[in-house]
């Protein structure tokens, strides 16, 4: 399989660095795999320049973008900047105009891409994300969900596969899209890199998104979060909120849609989930006292809730047990 990883400048040191350093473990373990050993991996590192700089200032040498043409997988490590506008910037600059081009001729070639983080960025900017579901770092959501209308943001996956275009979340999401790239030829090996490299499987990016973060990109959204956090205990109906907040029902539901991707029935079950896992961590309380604590008359919908938002139950990763 060949693999062409575009390096550019300002990638992200890690990024790049734990998708080569996963292909490139993949093609040495790949003879310990039981049975056929999987093909092997032909990794380049392209560039639209000889030579580039990441984001901390180290230097790569690249092969030219053309030795990605016949490549059975183009893979763009993301950028490192962290700030949204400079990077929306960024990726609509001049400087990655070639970039871009790259981009859209693979995609025209029907060249599989994959991406991480602020790279779907670049990829969505180039247009080959278009009718597309796609992924990237939780906190970038509500800028990349009002920039690429056309792309449907799923930010609570930790990778989503889509018409031929891989994408990944937050920065070390390049684990996990190096991982599906191996885990896509040879399951089994993707399962012996994983325990190599000792890296956790995380099928979702919920356990670690702040919706309070998320919340203060749009003013309404913000005042609704405020306001349902101090009524975590007691019913909130969503049109009650509205009233007080000054607008409809409606466009309540619109502000949040559009900045978090779901009703303001789900931010305020993403905000019960956080207070009952901070009580779960902080406190001595049962289960049942949580539930309560968090607008839940018996502990039955928590337990569901957690389990299905976190992919845990009450009591895993923190030593506590189920007091319930």
């Amino acid at each position: 399989m060949k693999v062409a990883v575009l390096a550019l400048d300002g990638v992200f040191d890690s990024g790049i660095s734990a998708v080569l350093d996963v292909l490139h473990t993949a093609d040495v373990l790949r003879g310990r795999v039981a049975g056929a050993p999987p093909p092997a991996f032909d990794i380049r590192t392209v560039g639209v320049r000889r030579r580039v700089r990441t984001g901390l200032g180290h230097r790569i040498d690249t092969e030219p973008a053309a030795a990605a043409e016949d490549a059975d997988l183009l893979v763009v490590p993301a950028l490192m900047e962290r700030r949204p506008d400079a990077l929306v910037e960024a990726v609509a600059s001049a400087a990655h105009r070639p970039a871009r081009r790259v981009l859209a001729e693979a995609r025209e070639r029907g060249t599989p891409l994959a991406t991480s983080c602020t790279g779907t960025f670049l990829l969505a900017e180039a247009g080959v994300l278009d009718g597309q579901r796609a992924t990237t770092s939780w906190w970038l959501a509500p800028f990349f969900r009002d920039r690429y209308r056309r792309v449907t943001l799923d930010e609570t996956r930790m990778v989503v596969s889509s018409g031929g275009v891989t994408t990944a979340g937050a920065a070390f999401g390049h684990l996990d899209l190096a991982l599906s790239i191996v885990g896509a030829r040879s399951p089994a090996l993707a399962d012996l890199v994983r325990h190599y490299l000792v890296v956790d499987d995380r099928a979702s990016q919920a356990a670690y998104a702040i919706p309070s973060a998320l919340a203060r990109h749009d003013p309404l959204v913000a005042a609704f979060e405020q306001w349902a956090r101090t009524r975590l205990a007691e019913p909130a109906p969503i049109a009650d909120a509205a009233r007080e907040l000054g607008v409809s029902e409606r466009t309540l539901q619109r502000a949040v849609a559009r900045t978090l991707g779901r009703t303001p029935v789900g931010l305020v079950q993403d905000l019960r989930v956080e207070q009952a896992e901070h009580l779960l961590r902080t406190t001595d309380l049962p289960l049942a006292a949580v539930a309560r604590r968090v607008g839940y008359e018996s502990p039955g919908p928590l337990r569901a809730l957690l389990r299905r938002r976190r992919g845990t139950t009450p009591g895993s990763g923190n030593g506590r047990t189920d007091q319930a």
